[in-house]
């Protein structure tokens, strides 16, 4: 799905993104300018060997806009969202900061580490979310679409303004070009979508159908929506694989006009920008240039914000909101500490264990680690108290299952796979161990040795062997930041009393993401965030099919018949009540397979900035939208 925060997320959340564990580390030193290409420089354009079909121009109703379920919030004639200010002055500056590196100008494919912004700022979709309902799209790039009520088929009529940076105009070449690339060879999550189209066919210059069969994928036509659409006339299939810092040439309201690879990206904005006058726009895409920075350590990131070098911070780690801030431009308001209230589920934040390997193909290993992780004395010393532990893969909303028994729906979803399913999940009576958070968890400990025990392990001179083959149970916990690394220490060190060698390793952000993609590792530190409208990329996280495949988000190696039936439940459901349903029965699911160790979220988005910033008073339901936003100084809405 469409990333939430445009401004901030580029890549799936794994801890090294997000605190503790925020971003990921390392530096490329080497120093190089690039500007975008003009349309002097635009290549000439290509054939497009996609194999479609010529269509006839005739099909359903028209529409500004599709919904999951039920109708879209906003009626055709709406001329702005709710979270903007459409008077928003256009100008200024806005400067961010990033942990790491990146090598790439190409967010669309695994190799690389690419730069953030890129799929906001350059890469525009056929349609746009709506962030104050739970998944809705409005025309941007289709000007409107048509799409029957079983949902077999979509049709996109492309706009006519619609047009690249260089001046070309967007037409159904590009869609096809598109389609049928992130399909071949774009990322695992694209290929798996989009090879679920039975059909393309070119009903004009302007305007494409994709047929996708029997319509049991009910998400699919909105997944289309949201496709990235790539330049034909710039682009071949072998040129879009390549990792690069060319600055590409998108839809988007920017352009890239400063790059030093590895250490800052600057993006100006299109003054006349074709798509700046759409209701989707108005109000959002106000600075005249942003531009991230990539630091090396988070010490000295968050001093260059809090000398004024960096605008905004969005902040996860508890100490540091409890502490870090006590200075002066707090104190006589030039800083400001902000929290923004967000409808979305928290999300999974977990320690993921791969059950690809010893020892945690094993369920009741992965159900022992479960056991002997103390929340409460992590809580409490390492973050003030502040984090709430989270009890579900959609905590803090109504598709969690947690304190809730199973529907009746759920109950009919999950009875052929009773064995999958932990009767106390199923009733709603399941919680996470509770923990006295004083370092002596005397209980947890020994009902841990009962599951190992039963696994096969036994003490041996303080250490756990297993009786068949006399290995030591250890395993290695890889960390990509200091953050995550006392997490893991402080684990680690409780495993040590009950005789588990669980080794911690740091490595660069480049290995951290290279052993990430292809599941080189033991345990890690993930996060799987999550809106109300959970879909395909459920498949991503969660599929047996897509478990040996490098670079999905299936980091725990999830192989369960149970939940690849509870996905395909929820893709085919049409009304919110069986939805909803079968989000909680995977929920459950989950839950029973005991594949992550859950950790915490915290309840509100602590943003802290300076006051040259302002926000409109509307916070949406997916939280702070920093698009929306805009610089105190500037003057005129142009």
């Amino acid at each position: 799905m469409k990333n939430l925060q445009r401004f901030h997320t580029t890549r799936i959340q794994t801890a090294a993104n997000v605190r503790p564990s925020l971003r990921l580390i390392s530096v490329v030193s080497c120093l190089c300018l690039l500007v975008a290409p003009t349309n002097a420089q635009a290549a000439e354009p290509k054939t497009i060997d996609t194999p479609v079909e010529q269509a006839k121009p005739e099909y359903a109703a028209r529409t500004h806009a599709i919904s999951m379920h039920g109708e879209p919030k906003y009626a055709k004639d709406f001329t702005h969202f709710s979270h903007v200010n459409p008077n928003a002055p256009k100008g200024g500056e806005l400067k961010l900061a990033l942990l790491g590196s990146f090598d790439s100008l190409n967010p669309l494919i695994v190799k690389g580490v690419s730069a953030a912004g890129l799929r906001g700022f350059i890469y525009e979709s056929l349609l746009s979310r709506g962030l104050d309902e739970p998944f809705a799209l409005y025309s941007e790039l289709a000007q409107f679409v048509e799409m029957p009520d079983d949902r077999t088929s979509i049709t996109f009529h492309i706009h006519p303004k619609a047009a690249f940076s260089d001046g070309h105009r967007v037409d159904a070449d590009d869609i096809l070009f598109s389609w049928e690339t992130l399909r071949d060879r774009g990322r695992p999550n694209h290929r798996t979508y989009y090879a679920k189209v039975t059909k393309a066919l070119r009903v004009s210059d302007r305007a494409v159908r994709f047929e996708l069969g029997d319509g049991g994928d009910r998400e699919l036509p909105l997944i289309l929506g949201l496709m990235p659409i790539l330049p034909a006339h710039l682009l071949t299939p072998e040129t879009f694989e390549q990792t690069t810092l060319k600055p590409p040439v998108g839809t988007g309201p920017y352009t890239i006009t400063k790059v030093e690879p590895g250490r800052s990206l600057t993006y100006s904005r299109i003054p006349n920008w074709w798509g700046r006058d759409l209701p989707v726009n108005r109000g959002r895409f106000n600075f005249d240039t942003v531009k991230y920075e990539y630091f090396r350590d988070a010490s000295a990131m968050f001093e260059a914000f809090k000398s004024g070098q960096i605008d905004l911070r969005l902040e996860e780690a508890p100490a540091q909101w409890a502490e870090g801030y006590d200075i002066a431009a707090v104190r006589d308001g030039q800083l400001l500490k902000r929290e923004f209230p967000i409808g979305l589920p928290a999300g999974m934040t977990a320690f993921a264990m791969n059950a690809r390997r010893t020892p945690f193909d094993d369920i009741r290993v992965r159900q022992a680690m479960v056991e002997l992780f103390d929340f409460n004395w992590v809580n409490q010393n390492l973050f003030h108290g502040l984090y709430t532990r989270s009890q579900s893969y959609f905590a803090r909303s109504e598709l969690s299952s947690y304190d809730r028994p199973a529907d009746p729906r759920e109950t009919i979803l999950l009875k052929p796979f009773a064995e999958n399913v932990d009767p106390t999940v199923m009733s709603g009576k399941y919680a996470l161990p509770e923990m006295a958070g004083d370092g002596r968890n005397r209980a947890a400990w020994r009902r841990a040795l009962q599951l190992l025990t039963q696994a096969g392990y036994k003490l041996d001179k303080g250490t756990l062997r297993h009786t068949k083959t006399g290995k030591a149970l250890a395993f290695e916990m890889l960390a990509a930041s200091p953050e995550q690394q006392r997490l893991f220490l402080a684990f680690a060190r409780d495993l040590k009393r009950l005789g588990i060698q669980a080794n911690v390793r740091v490595v660069d952000s480049s290995q951290y993401q290279s052993r990430l993609t292809s599941y080189d590792y033991d345990m890690i530190q993930a996060r799987w965030p999550s809106s109300l409208s959970p879909g395909n990329e459920q498949l991503f996280r969660w599929s047996s099919k897509l478990a040996d495949r490098d670079g999905t988000f299936n980091f725990a190696g999830v192989k369960n018949p149970a939940a690849d039936a509870m996905i395909a439940e929820m893709l085919a459901a049409q009304s919110l009540e069986d939805f909803r349903s079968a989000v909680r029965a995977l929920d459950r699911v989950l839950l029973s397979g005991h594949y992550v160790i859950p950790l915490f979220h915290l309840e509100k988005q602590w943003v802290a900035h300076w006051a040259r910033l302002k926000a409109p008073d509307v916070t949406p339901l997916f939280g702070y939208q920093l698009d929306a936003w805009w610089a105190a100084d500037a003057k005129a809405a142009n």
